[in-house]
């Protein structure tokens, strides 16, 4: 018969494929149960008002109709449901194809069990392939899988989160109305089972049998299965375990199997004692906690507690009698395999021929350690014990007394284990490689030997004084020749013909009497000892190895392993050579990926790297947590050493006098700084004996895995000294910000310092981790910050600074802002606001309105580049982007929905076009026209002048950052700063050159270079705020017409100083002249540049028709207005550092020239 599994075999193919693709599943549906957007738990009360009527559980199908109109009622509903689909369809989408998967899974075995039944593989049925050893593992396997992808799902994912899930899917999903769709199919499976995983829930009632029969599965095959499970070893594991107390150890992956398959046929649970009673007696006689699937462990006491066959079946199990037999027999067990164990362990102690005579000494030894560990981690896990019950707290408490069970004690034995299997494979591993090899050469060894004698009897050697013997001569070099005959190929026979040799040598010793001479006997022992080394060596049998992997097995502490990371980290902590043990540790879980990835292997599934690389990257993931103790505990220290430094040891000057050598020698410090520095050195020292080490497909570099640890704990350690440093009180009376900052920068330069110092003594490149921590910290915080303006958001998963290996941390907002850059411009924003400051713009600096006093000025921008560094000012500059878009966004909807749909204000609008039509011309009668066309328009101004000074006081914000960024580009890098400047030039006029000739080159579409050449512009500060586009805009109908009236409006509430130019009339209605013309000039930047020519074009003729009613006069004075519409024309072309001859198209040059020495 063919072999079941080969490729041929479609009937073993099928099953195979069923099975490889179930581990796929769980590992895929383990690998999501980590990215469950938050928003669908609807835990905090702001996400159930905000969400609540956009997510839906099922009861959403009960009315679809109710719930999508509620929605389509309210725009901002409407706006909620489509940034939350944009925001999370991707994820939605990809769960979905999870929880399809398990329901094609069902489908599909299904399908298979018809094909049997119906004959469709030829000479198979069910029955045949339950008599085929691999066929009985797959199909119990297939049963097994799909219990335990129901099981997984309900633990991680709870049942109204995944309901939400699925409805949220529907309504966005536009792949739902396919023909072949069976959306209704999923939700029926997946529907909530009322399960909770939070300790202290309660069970609901038939669970999980009820949950189990959703997708009804064939009755015969299931109690086949069961069948088998119940008679049959099916992995042959009891070979591995000789000893019959440890019975339930070798078929405990089967029991496992067993335990999920019986919730199918749940009556055998409830009634059948007959059967439960065999169950227990074969498989749980002394244990009630199983692992079920890689580590997921389940106490039969609680799990067995309503059906009355099971839980009676387990009362002989759970007599306290027979819990404290076991619990000693494991106390007792450990205290023999500790000393027996180090022993072993001892340097020189495992020689090969001691390996080799040993053989099953030494594997009952590993078996007995195992077991002990085994039993002793699961039954005293915590996770195993709900706390809420008492009969699980008396079993757990009476387990831990009997067994004296020490956790540590537990754990070096754990160490010790590992470390010897370890050791013993890799030396059977050597010896097996090396078997022929050595086999060959202790033949040939021992051939040449009897030869030599040979030659000794011949007589003819004058150095030996033997007489010639021609029998003997004749004898030994019959004997080399049958040596030499020796076959490796035919190791019985082989074997047999050596111990016969063997004998004979030991007989010609005895009887011609040779032992008088001492060489020949020496040669005699010398060819025994390499026979007796070729019968060792032909025992080198790969079954050990196996026998080894299947005994060493750890995949049931793949989780409870993680309550012993506290006991490892103090190990290391105190003896940091520790991490050579628990590499070995690591290795042995490591194995426990074996398990999934067996029958994804044997499938030659694509599945197999995915799969691996999960519980590979978890395994990693778990390395690092353990050894991350080592960079915490590093920080630890060099906060110390950089307290000492700044603040006890003194700074020795060039100079100093004989007599004052001892006060700076100051020893003490300088030996506690010495202890400090080789107390860090030796941390890295154990890192690095790790060795490069293969965690599943993962290799881990220990160099590698010391600086991701080191990185770990700065951005730790420095995000929340930002988080914490930067957090301001709005109503403090002096701004907090100089002083935070200040206290900022000095923290920053203590860890700046402190890396430095570091950075020899443990071989890192410092500054470059430095610099590439902080800079990646900020643009994440920025990059959130920037997300309340996105409508789709970047999530963590999508981010590029945001990494698995080296997390930054979120913390919960304290204020409006996400982050602390958010509060840091927010509280910029603050002090410098136009409605309570006036900003000076010669002196770069902002006064307060009432008492004069200064607030701030551009040093702000110097004190944030040493706190937060280019990337800090970088990333603010990129935030007031974000809100200066914002605010013109808002403006442009307030413009267009209430201002432009105001039938009198368009009104007024069409009757001043007509009045100043035609624009080069002058208005007649025009202060009156003009008055009066403000007067009927004052009470839209208000909001206006709020966004434009936002607007514009941004933008002097931005400008500032330019120049601090510039200036110390220039004044630390400056061959980067001409090149920039030299290449943007280059680049500017070849891009005029092509405008002009269109033949001439042009960065093509797909070409970064322009992009990537502004992201390096704006980071040295070498770009112009106000020529930046913002926003996109359409054609607005009066739009010059309005900003001139605003302009208009609000030059009766200023006037001109010669000091400072342009200054406010009263402090009680603020208006600040450099926010509001720079507010106006980027709102009109956004538009079509000819409506920035009306506009000036309307300035010019306002001046010209008030100063032609002026000249009139006989001393002719000019009004306030015309000083404030020249002055706003002069700021206009210097700002946008244009030609004058602009704004003398609209004014007379002479006006220009002469009304300063009028004023």
């Amino acid at each position: 018969m063919v072999d079941f599994l080969a490729e041929n075999n479609l009937c073993g193919q099928a099953v195979l494929r069923i099975v490889s693709r179930g581990n796929a599943i769980i590992a895929e549906l383990l690998r999501l149960s980590e990215f469950i957007p938050a928003v669908f738990r609807l835990k905090d009360k702001s996400d159930q008002q905000k969400y609540g009527d956009i997510i839906c559980d099922f009861s959403y199908f009960k009315g679809p109709e109710y719930y999508d109109s509620k929605v389509e009622a309210k725009p901002e509903l409407q706006d909620l449901d489509e940034e939350f689909r944009e925001n999370n369809i991707e994820i939605l989408s990809r769960f979905y194809l999870a929880f399809e998967s398990v329901h094609k899974y069902t489908v599909d075995l299904i399908r298979y069990l018809d094909d049997l039944y119906e004959g469709v593989y030829i000479q198979q049925t069910l029955e045949t392939v339950l008599l085929n050893e691999d066929g009985k593992q797959l199909l119990c396997e297939a049963l097994y899988l799909y219990g335990v992808m129901l099981l997984v799902i309900d633990q991680k994912m709870d049942g109204e989160v995944r309901e939400r899930m699925l409805v949220s899917y529907y309504r966005y999903s536009a792949a739902r109305s396919s023909a072949d769709s069976n959306l209704d199919d999923i939700c029926k499976l997946l529907r909530s089972t009322g399960y909770s995983s939070q300790s202290g829930a309660k069970r609901p009632a038939n669970y999980p049998e009820s949950y189990f029969q959703r997708v009804p599965i064939s009755a015969t095959f299931i109690s086949m299965v069961i069948g088998r499970l119940r008679s049959d070893d099916i992995y042959n594991q009891v070979s591995a375990y000789p000893l019959p107390e440890h019975r339930s150890t070798a078929l405990a992956n089967q029991a496992a199997m067993l335990y999920v398959c019986l919730y199918f046929t749940p009556s055998i649970l409830h009634t059948q004692q007959a059967k439960m009673r065999e169950i227990v007696d074969k498989y749980f006689p002394d244990n009630w906690v199983i692992s079920v699937y890689m580590g997921i462990t389940v106490n039969l006491v609680e799990a067995w507690e309503p059906y009355k066959a099971a839980k009676i079946a387990l009362n002989y199990t759970l007599d306290s009698a027979n819990i404290r037999e076991q619990a000693s027999r494991y106390s007792v067990s450990m205290d023999g395999l500790r000393p027996q164990i180090q022993q072993l362990l001892k340097e020189g102690f495992l020689r090969e021929e001691i390996v080799l005579d040993n053989i099953p000494k030494l594997l009952n030894c590993l078996r007995d350690c195992n077991v002990a560990i085994r039993w002793l981690m699961l039954h005293t896990a915590d996770s195993a014990y709900d706390p809420n019950n008492k009969r699980l707290r008396q079993i757990k408490d009476q387990v831990i007394n009997d067994s004296k069970y020490n956790p540590k004690i537990l754990f070096q034995l754990l160490l010790d284990t590992a470390q010897f299997e370890f050791t013993l494979k890799e030396m059977f591993k050597q010896m097996l490689s090396e078997k022929q090899l050595k086999w060959e050469s202790y033949r040939t060894e021992g051939a040449e030997r009897m030869t030599e004698l040979a030659e000794v009897f011949s007589g003819v050697k004058p150095l030996t004084r033997v007489e010639k013997n021609e029998n003997l001569q004749a004898w030994f070099r019959e004997i080399s020749k049958q040596i030499e005959s020796l076959n490796y190929e035919d190791s019985t026979a082989a074997g047999r013909k050596t111990v016969q040799l063997i004998q004979a040598l030991v007989e010609v010793q005895e009887f011609h009497q040779l032992e008088s001479n001492l060489q020949v006997c020496q040669f005699l022992a010398d060819t025994r000892k390499f026979l007796h080394q070729m019968i060792r060596t032909i025992n080198i049998k790969e079954e050990v190895l196996i026998t080894m992997q299947i005994v060493g097995d750890l995949s049931y502490a793949w989780q409870i392993i993680d309550s012993f990371t506290s006991i490892m980290q103090e190990s290391i902590r105190a003896n940091p050579s520790m991490v050579t043990k628990l590499r070995a540790t690591f290795l042995k879980l490591a194995s426990a990926l074996d398990l999934p990835l067996l029958r994804i292997n044997q499938a030659n599934s694509p599945d197999l790297l995915s799969v691996s690389q999960f519980y590979s990257g978890e395994l990693v993931t778990y390395v690092r947590k353990v050894l991350q103790i080592i960079p915490e505990s590093m920080f630890t220290s060099l906060a110390k050493i950089i307290k000492l430094q700044i603040h006890a040891i003194m700074e020795v000057p060039t100079r100093l006098d004989k007599d004052k050598l001892k006060d700076y020698a100051q020893l003490g410090a300088r030996y506690e700084v010495a202890k400090l520095t080789h107390a860090i050195s030796i941390f890295t020292e154990g890192i690095l004996m790790m060795k490069t080490t293969l965690v599943g497909i993962i290799k881990v570099d220990p160099k590698q895995l010391l600086e991701d640890g080191i990185r770990k704990e700065l951005v730790r350690r420095v995000a929340y000294a930002l988080h914490k440093g930067l957090i301001f009180n709005p109503k403090a009376k002096t701004s907090e910000l100089m002083p935070k900052l200040k206290e900022m920068a000095a923290t920053m330069d203590g860890f700046y310092r402190s890396f430095e110092y570091i950075q020899d003594y443990v071989s890192i490149y410092g500054l470059k981790i430095w610099q590439e921590e902080v800079s990646r910290i900020i643009n994440y915080n920025v990059e959130q910050e920037c997300n309340s303006f996105l409508r789709t958001k970047i999530q963590d998963w999508e981010s590029v600074y945001q990494s698995t290996h080296i997390p930054i941390p979120k913390f919960p907002s304290v204020d409006e802002s996400a982050t602390f850059i958010g509060r840091l411009c927010r509280e910029i924003l603050r002090i410098t606001d136009p409605k309570v400051t006036c900003y000076v713009d010669q002196l770069n600096t902002w006064y307060d309105l009432k008492t004069h006093q200064e607030v701030t000025n551009n040093r702000l921008f110097s004190e944030i580049q040493d706190t937060l560094g280019t990337f800090g000012l970088n990333g603010l500059d990129r935030l007031l982007c974000f809100m200066i878009v914002k605010e013109l966004q808002n403006f442009l909807t307030v413009l267009q929905k209430t201002i432009l749909r105001d039938k009198a204000m368009v009104d007024v609008f069409k009757a001043m076009l007509s009045a100043v039509n035609p624009v080069k011309g002058i208005v007649g009668n025009a202060s009156k026209v003009y008055t009066n066309a403000v007067a009927k328009t004052q009470k839209i101004w208000g909001p206006y002048l709020e966004s434009i000074m936002k607007v514009g006081q941004m933008q002097i914000l931005r400008q500032q950052i330019a120049n601090e960024l510039n200036y110390s580009c220039k004044f630390d890098s400056k061959h980067l700063a001409a090149a920039l400047e030299n290449l943007n030039k280059s680049l500017l006029a070849d891009i005029e050159a092509h405008y002009q000739d269109p033949s001439l080159p042009y960065p093509k579409e797909d070409n970064n270079l322009l992009y990537e050449i502004t992201a390096s512009l704006e980071a040295a500060g070498i770009h112009n705020p106000l020529n930046k586009i913002y926003i996109t805009t359409k054609r607005l109908p009066y739009f010059p017409i309005v900003n001139f009236l605003f302009i208009f409006a609000h030059l009766p509430k200023l006037q001109y100083s010669k000091n400072q130019g342009m200054t406010c009339r009263k402090a009680t209605d603020p208006v600040d002249w450099p926010p509001l013309v720079l507010g106006l000039l980027t709102l009109l930047k956004q538009f079509h540049s000819r409506y920035t020519e009306h506009f000036l074009a309307l300035i010019g003729q306002f001046i010209r028709s008030i100063m032609d009613q002026c000249t009139s006069q006989r001393i002719p004075d000019m009004p306030s207005d015309v000083v404030g519409a020249l002055m706003f024309l002069e700021d206009y072309v210097r700002y946008t550092k244009l030609p004058r001859k602009v704004a003398e198209a609209h004014v007379p040059s002479f006006i220009f020239d002469e009304f300063r020495t009028v004023l």
